[in-house]
């Protein structure tokens, strides 16, 4: 069930006369405020070593967990998207990102706590300062490199993830 859909009472007054206001918002007729659901940012790292192998890791947790995955995760509150997918890949891989550069991004649905959250992953290819200090923790319950050619798009968990490898991967053979 979408998250909006389970918002029965408005934040602001507390009443329950808080129905949907289209597809994406509710109303409150009692004190008018409007709450709109928009997509949370998600960020997501492609990582190439020397020998262009990619980063991947191993879900820990739901939803997906033990599939592949890419070092990322959800924006903090004050944090830029640049510097969410710099703390993700550093919480996850323990590797110091050196530079970022927007790739492209989904829309997409999360399932979290029950619910789903609409999201927005935002793909970026980034460069690390050392390859070799590579050590899983956090959400990531192993991380490693996988050589390009060995990549299965269907073993990453996360449908924007697949999206997003083989958009990346399709990318990677047209510039080769």
């Amino acid at each position: 069930m979408m998250l909006l859909e389970k918002m029965a009472f408005c934040p602001i007054c507390g009443s329950s006369r808080f129905p949907m206001s289209g597809l994406k918002s509710r109303r409150c007729t009692a004190c008018g405020f409007e709450y709109f659901m928009n997509p949370a940012a998600a960020n997501v790292a492609l990582i190439l070593n020397e020998r262009q192998e990619l980063l991947v890791v191993r879900r820990k947790n739901e939803p997906e967990r033990g599939t592949l995955d890419l070092p990322g995760g959800f924006a903090d509150m004050e944090e830029t998207a640049e510097e969410g997918v710099i703390r993700e890949v550093k919480e996850e891989t323990g590797l110091e990102v050196t530079s970022v550069r927007y790739l492209f991004s989904f829309a997409n649905h999360y399932a979290f706590s029950g619910v789903i959250v609409p999201t927005l992953d935002q793909f970026f290819a980034c460069s690390v300062a050392d390859t070799a200090v590579l050590q899983a923790s956090d959400d990531a319950a192993e991380a490693f490199w996988l050589p390009l050619n060995r990549i299965v798009p269907t073993d990453f968990g996360l449908v924007s993830i697949r999206r997003g490898i083989e958009k990346y991967l399709k990318t990677k053979e047209t510039t080769a």
